[in-house]
């Protein structure tokens, strides 16, 4: 994680699971970014309590509210970030919130379906849209054209189980608009990846293992992975990525998925 330094990221769904100890992780580097932005939509109630806690030992975590389904509410965060950071960049933006519903194929409703792809899909799509100025910036400010992490970069959060020619787990869970959004944002990724590449940008969707999260253990199975091992091993694979990289479907050990 040494090669991994940042002035600046913004973590979505940051309150608990992959998101918080990404945070956490982040504050804790030998050289941790000058800010970290930590999203949710919350940020008075219990649910933030942890993030809080961080916040007041560390005056670089900044808690940004957030509504990834409004554009609106990520147009505001996008400015709020924008005036901390003052006249810099924001090196990394983390499309990490999503949701999940455990529906079986016969059971599933447009309303769910809408909603999970709203959040999951469009969310990181207008959130990149918003806070691409910065990340232009970022980019524009650091020495030489290589892309990487240090530089410039999105990277979205996704899952083996959107992979079309390998998806994972479909005996244990279904989750239908789960699997479809995240077959959807890794296309996006590769969208990106092509249309920002010119900007000095990298895009990367990103596979953080089944998880003991309250979504990775939501089947009634404990997750084989803790949190603090899968993003110990994400900071890892964003710190080594390089152009080569941009626009691939990688896990947290840093494996290439199949589409």
């Amino acid at each position: 994680m040494a090669g991994l330094r940042v002035s600046s990221v913004m973590v979505t769904g940051a309150n608990r699971g992959i998101g918080l100890g990404l945070v956490q992780q982040f504050l804790g580097l030998p050289n941790p970014p000058k800010w970290v932005f930590a999203s949710c939509r919350d940020t008075k109630g219990q649910q933030v309590q942890e993030l809080q806690n961080l916040a007041s030992k560390h005056p670089n975590l900044v808690i940004i509210p957030l509504e990834v389904t409004d554009p609106a509410s990520i147009k505001a965060a996008a400015t709020r970030v924008g005036e901390q950071l003052g006249g810099s960049g924001l090196n990394l933006l983390i499309n990490n919130a999503g949701i999940a519903k455990l529906n079986l194929l016969d059971k599933e409703t447009l309303e769910d379906m809408t909603l999970t792809y709203t959040t999951n899909t469009v969310g990181p799509l207008l959130l990149s849209q918003a806070f691409l100025p910065l990340l232009k910036k970022a980019a524009q400010g650091s020495p030489g054209s290589a892309l990487s992490c240090s530089k410039a970069a999105i990277v979205n959060m996704s899952s083996s189980g959107g992979s079309i020619s390998s998806p994972e787990g479909w005996d244990l869970m279904q989750v239908v608009s789960y699997r479809c959004s995240k077959a959807a944002l890794n296309m996006l990724t590769k969208c990106q990846s092509l249309g920002y590449r010119e900007h000095g940008i990298l895009c990367i969707a990103l596979h953080p293992g089944w998880v003991q999260t309250d979504m990775g253990n939501s089947v009634g199975v404990t997750a084989p992975l803790t949190v603090d091992e899968s993003v110990r091993g994400m900071l890892k694979v964003l710190s080594s990525l390089s152009e080569k990289d941009t626009g691939t479907f990688l896990n947290w050990e840093g494996k290439a998925i199949p589409w």
